[in-house]
């Protein structure tokens, strides 16, 4: 085989384009931290502390309880520690034969024995406790995350930056997997250093501020680091939740045909790789800023304890102190001078916790805010008529309307086709009929009663919806017809849904039938064809019997045979209920009692299937394109 170069005439194939810059403008575009000083970035140790304890004790107060029983007895028996070593070097140290002396220091030495085993003990319990609260607490805070995502009002996933702070926030559900740890030790670490600390300052008081001074800049030094990192997360949270995304689409087994034939896996691996680059152009950017405030803490730090080992040998030279209390001093230095490093690390971690902690709390916050609160009217009764009066929607961020004074009634037993071209405003405009929109002028009104005033859940509770596209649940074949709807014990309604979108033949063929999994990328599941999907989230909707259902191209992947179906099931149960078909397949809309033509966010005709086909409008001209093929 020979290669061939490329020809210069014909000009080198250029290199691809790499990923787009994300930037963003307004209040979700400024770090949190990049105005905030020192002082007040290390009084948010205590308030995450409470946090933490909060959230805690609702998850379960005998092991937060039994927690902090543990820390208390660890400091009393490093307490008793130090105290019982004071008293032993003493007959140790004193004078007489070696037996006498270790007979004289024995009591002490088994009270030391004994707060050593307390103290272990103490740590295996809280050890116990802390395992306890942890994965609860980790369940809890991402449950509260995706509840509030599924809560918040439809129209914030429109808005700039909602992802990414929603990114962000899963970021501190992540991290609350060790912030109970981190929580546990700092305390701990603080308990130790106050006892140690206090035994210390009755041996001689000037080697306590000398101890804390050759911590301070590791503390220092620590907080501003963790500063640094949640600088670089803050800086790639946009990139990191694309590639997130495009890491799922290039690698779900569904989109895997696609990847293959239309040979886009070297794009797709050069795009991921330079997305990721530029990340790492962003950590290694900031190396340098983190080694230069290591080594000027590691230097500050080490002169500051070479002080203190200094004065404590001055100390015992020159006699102001005897040996026994010499050697108590250096066990008491080198307890307090490990308790104080465990409260500089694990504080900076507590710290770097509470940056996503606040961002979690932060998001959560805005979402439940956003949460549809439009009132106390509940809907009840059979929904009778649906009516709109010059409803006009804007889309965040956006110039022109995506629907604009629009005015339709629709009544029980009325089935409505709505066709236009794309982005003319359909989809969006059954938004607004079942409430998921509210629309920024004009009224949505279900018997009579504005939906803005209306809980929306009783709304929703009336609903049936296929959407264009829509959600394929790894669940078993039953739970993705019932989904949210369960109606009985028996599976009757379930095969009546089935039945009526034509699926029962091949519901039979599965290895399980309805407990079916359709998830094939796990063991043990089955896949669908996109047909066969379709046909599942038209009987979900059908299930349901809702007053209002909403079909937005709903045969789209069908063959003739399933499309006539559902079409003939749709006219058969259409008396009980209003119906609205969302179609460019022109010829299904005969069934329809009234066509609505669209464009540009309005109604531009309007009336039954012939006079549409013979007026010499936008559907007579949409009609006749169809048919030529």
């Amino acid at each position: 085989m020979t290669s061939t170069a490329p020809d210069p005439a014909q000009g080198a194939t250029p290199p691809p384009p790499p990923p787009a810059e994300i930037t963003y403008t307004g209040q979700y575009s400024v770090n949190p931290l990049a105005e905030v000083s020192f002082r007040r970035v290390c009084a948010r140790i205590p308030a995450v502390l409470g946090r933490i304890g909060r959230l805690s004790w609702r998850i379960d107060r005998r092991a937060v309880q039994l927690l902090l029983g543990c820390q208390l007895l660890t400091g009393v028996s490093a307490a008793v520690l130090l105290t019982a070593t004071a008293r032993a070097m003493e007959p140790v140290l004193g004078a007489g034969s070696a037996g006498d002396r270790l007979r004289g220091a024995l009591p002490a030495l088994l009270v030391v024995a004994v707060a050593s085993g307390v103290a272990r003990t103490a740590g295996a319990v809280a050890s116990y406790a802390e395992r306890r609260i942890t994965p609860r607490l980790t369940t809890e805070t991402d449950s509260a995350l995706v509840e509030a995502v599924c809560r918040v009002e439809a129209v914030a996933y429109a808005e700039d930056g909602f992802s990414d702070r929603r990114e962000a926030a899963e970021m501190g559900v992540m991290r609350t997997h060790v912030m109970v740890t981190d929580a546990q030790r700092l305390v701990s670490a603080v308990i130790r250093m106050v006892t140690a600390g206090g035994v210390l300052s009755v041996l001689n008081p000037l080697m306590l501020p000398l101890l804390l001074l050759a911590v301070l800049p590791a503390g220092v030094g620590a907080v501003l680091s963790a500063r640094v990192d949640y600088e670089i997360h803050y800086g790639n949270i946009a990139d990191r939740n694309v590639r997130g995304m495009m890491r799922w689409w290039a690698t779900e087994s569904k989109y895997s045909d696609e990847v293959r034939a239309n040979s886009m896996t070297g794009y797709l691996v050069f795009w991921y790789r330079a997305l990721s680059d530029r990340c790492d152009r962003r950590t290694l950017a900031a190396a340098p800023r983190t080694l230069r405030i290591a080594l000027l803490s590691a230097l500050a730090g080490g002169l500051f304890l070479m002080a203190t080992w200094g004065v404590l040998a001055w100390l015992a030279v020159s006699g102001r102190v005897d040996l026994a209390l010499a050697a108590t001093a250096v066990i008491a230095v080198q307890t307090l001078l490990a308790a104080l490093s465990q409260v500089v690390v694990n504080g900076a971690a507590v710290f770097h916790t509470s940056l996503y902690l606040g961002d979690m709390q932060t998001f959560l916050d805005d979402a439940a805010a956003r949460a549809p609160r439009r009132g106390p009217r509940r809907l009840s009764g059979p929904v009778e008529e649906i009516r709109l009066e010059e409803v006009v929607y804007r889309y965040p961020g956006k110039d022109k309307p995506a629907v604009e004074g629009v005015s339709l009634t629709l009544r029980r037993g009325q089935v409505l086709a709505i066709v236009g071209a794309n982005g003319s405003g359909k989809s969006t405009l059954t938004r607004l009929l079942t409430g998921i929109y509210l629309p920024d002028k004009g009224t949505v009104a279900w018997n009579g009663t504005d939906l803005a005033g209306v809980e929306p859940a009783t709304v929703w509770a009336n609903t049936g919806l296929v959407p264009q596209i829509f959600a394929q649940w790894p669940l078993r074949l039953r739970e993705n017809v019932t989904l949210g709807q369960p109606r009985t014990v028996d599976d009757a309604p379930v095969w009546e849904a089935i039945d009526a979108v034509g699926l029962r033949g091949a519901v039979d063929e599965l290895p399980s039938g309805l407990d079916t999994l359709l998830a094939r990328d796990v063991f043990g599941g089955t896949e669908l064809s996109g047909g066969q999907w379709q046909r599942i989230a038209c009987s979900r909707a059908l299930y349901r019997r809702p007053a209002l259902l909403i079909l937005d191209e709903p045969t789209s992947q069908m063959d003739p045979r399933g499309e006539h179906q559902i079409f003939e099931r749709i006219k058969a149960i259409a008396a009980d209920r209003i119906t609205i078909v969302v179609t460019h397949q022109l010829e299904n809309t005969r069934i329809a009692d009234h066509i609505i033509v669209m464009e540009e966010g309005r109604i531009t005709e309007q009336g039954r299937y012939d006079d549409l086909a013979h007026g010499g409008g936008t559907f007579a001209e949409l009609l006749e394109l169809s048919q030529d093929r």
